[in-house]
């Protein structure tokens, strides 16, 4: 049999299920323990938590109790820990590490990895020419008046491999990719190069599938129906191996699934187009294989690679103007008319709109012809406003409203979601760093060891030429009117500003009609609100998929848009609701 590297995940982001550290090491052989815990949300919560707690925190404090429960066992079974939890501060992170090894009386080697937090440099590197612009507003970063708070370069995975070369036992990362936590332990087993491009990029297929966790192994999955049961979702493992292949499994005794589409979904997740970028390696997930190789095991092979871009990407985040707004419920009869009444009142009340630099309302129809009971009468009046003025928006901003509260609409009653609640917005500011600017820099026992990414070593660039793909015609005859959901699977989310949402087939037939039929106009035509977007279509034959990436859906990243679903995740979802007409064929192939 082939060597392999077995590397489970235990954390998909800040706040994941606490036990699932211990549960992954004592529920079966590992070799590698990650956790992925900084989403792009996640920064701007740890850098909250230094303005309250101070400069020493910054990193993800729940990991520590799993690095407690678990430091032991890992020693004791040569289990590396490698993770990303360090967030802003992995030197204090790596200190309470070393302080819970002395009070267990353990010996081990803790390394840390810096030199993504561009703070202290990030003026002069404009000086010099670097713009920072906005990578889906394309506006440079010069042009903004928000006050940057943090500014991290997404790492890549070799000061981790070097951390491991020199014998660590656990590595605690900045702002790298998610995947690098996953390609930096292969790339040690193996002895990777850094112009084994394909190995690399099954590494970083192998990272984007368990770096969210429970999600692949049946987690939010469209197809409920065949997920045994949701109880105790297991986490996943994936074994690599030397080529860059790897199989996709999970411990014995857990709930879930490990399936083709469960896999396919999360690849599908949080992309644009299916070259996949990385600072390390592009990966190509339109040229790898896909297959189920045993009951809750997926094996994913040939994934071609390519040289790495020439710059990386920075996660920056800075303070916008200060966000206040309230939502109200609606109901009955006359929605429409009660919330022009409404708006009309507070903005009356408040000194006119002109006075907010921005100002959102959303009218949410949810209420029923003829209700069959109250809550299904109700309709959701949201409205947010934003000013550079905190006075606006603070308290007398919610006092304004609150003493309308027997002079307005009928059947008055508020939600009980302050919208920011007079609060400064974070706004995330995407953008790309030349890469020949870059270092990392890795510290163990006292000694730092300086790692130069691939970009600027000087190695000949090789690009995967894509092969063009033939699509059989798509099946005709019968038509029937169906739920687009019954038949195809779909995962979305959130890419700074952006959305995307994946889509795929459960067979040749089904891909051939999905491939013709959901064109961007008719994505637009059944999602009308999505109408106002550029929108990117991208083909993975495959993997039987399309993928539509929605430009500016959620304005500046989470935590300035508006919306109730601030992160798309439930945009699939709504697809999949909508009424398509489709060959009856294809049903009958799923009930067969």
């Amino acid at each position: 049999m082939a060597e392999i590297l077995r590397i489970g995940n235990c954390s998909g982001y800040y706040g994941d299920r606490l036990a699932a550290a211990k549960e992954m090491v004592d529920g079966g052989p590992i070799d590698v323990l990650t956790g992925d815990y900084l989403a792009e949300l996640t920064m701007t919560i740890l850098y909250n938590q230094q303005q309250a707690r101070g400069a020493h925190m910054g990193y993800v404090g729940t990991f520590l109790k799993q690095v407690s429960d678990v430091v032991a066992t890992c020693l004791d079974r040569n289990i590396k820990i490698v993770s990303n939890a360090g967030g802003l501060n992995p030197k204090g992170m790596a200190d309470e590490v070393e302080k819970i090894l002395a009070e267990q009386g353990l010996t081990a080697k803790v390394a840390y990895i810096d030199g993504d937090d561009l703070m202290a440099d990030i003026a002069d590197l404009q000086g010099k020419g670097e713009q920072f612009s906005n990578i889906d507003r394309g506006i440079p970063l010069s042009e903004t008046n928000n006050k940057v708070v943090t500014a991290n370069t997404y790492l890549g995975c070799w000061a981790i491999k070097e951390a491991l070369d020199q014998g660590a036992d656990i590595v605690i990362c900045p702002r790298v990719t998610d995947a690098a936590v996953v390609i930096g332990p292969a790339a040690w087993k193996f002895n990777w190069q850094r112009n084994d491009y394909d190995a690399l990029a099954g590494a970083l297929a192998a990272g984007h599938i368990i770096e969210c966790g429970a999600q692949c192994c049946g987690g939010n999955y469209s197809f409920i129906e065949e997920v045994p049961t949701f109880r105790n979702v297991g986490y996943p493992i994936a074994e690599m191996e030397a080529d860059g292949s790897f199989t996709i499994s999970k411990h014995p005794g857990t709930g879930g699934l490990i399936s083709v589409g469960t896999v396919t979904a999360q690849l599908l997740y949080e992309i644009s187009t299916p070259a996949y970028y990385n600072p390390d390696v592009i990966a190509h997930f339109d040229t790898l294989s896909i297959e189920q190789a045993g009951e809750n095991r997926v094996r994913v092979s040939g994934c071609r690679g390519s040289s790495p871009p020439p710059t990386h990407k920075v996660c920056i985040n800075t303070i916008g103007g200060f966000k206040n707004g309230i939502e109200v419920l609606l109901t009955g009869l006359d929605i429409e008319r009660k919330a022009e009444l409404y708006i009309d009142q507070i903005f009356h009340n408040l000194g006119g709109q002109e006075q907010f630099d921005e100002v959102e309302i959303q009218l949410i129809r949810s209420d029923q012809e003829d209700p069959g009971s109250n809550e299904v009468a109700h309709a959701s009046l949201r409205i947010a406003v934003t000013s550079s003025d905190a006075n606006k928006v603070g308290r007398l901003f919610s006092a304004k409203i609150t003493e309308l509260g027997l002079a307005t609409i009928p059947g008055n009653t508020g939600r009980g979601n302050s919208m920011g609640g007079g609060n400064p917005v974070i706004v995330y500011w995407p953008a790309l760093l030349d890469s020949q600017l870059v270092t990392e820099r890795m510290h163990l026992g006292g000694k730092v060891t300086e790692v130069l990414p691939t970009q600027r070593l000087n190695l000949e660039e090789i690009y995967y030429q894509e092969v063009p793909i033939t699509i059989d015609p798509a099946p005709t005859g019968e038509a029937t009117r169906v739920p687009f959901g019954r038949l195809f699977g779909a995962r979305s989310g959130d890419k700074g500003g952006c959305a995307n949402c994946g889509v795929w087939a459960r067979s040749d037939a089904a891909y051939s009609f999905l491939y013709e039929y959901l064109t961007v106009e008719e994505f637009k035509r059944l999602l009308p609100d999505m109408a106002i977007y550029q929108i990117e279509r991208y083909e993975m034959p495959n993997l039987k998929a399309l993928n539509f990436y929605v430009h500016g859906l959620l304005k500046d990243g989470v935590s300035s848009n508006n919306r109730i679903d601030g992160q798309a995740k439930t945009l699939c979802e709504y697809l999949r609701a909508k009424y398509i007409q489709a060959p009856a064929i294809l049903m009958n192939e799923l009930a067969s």
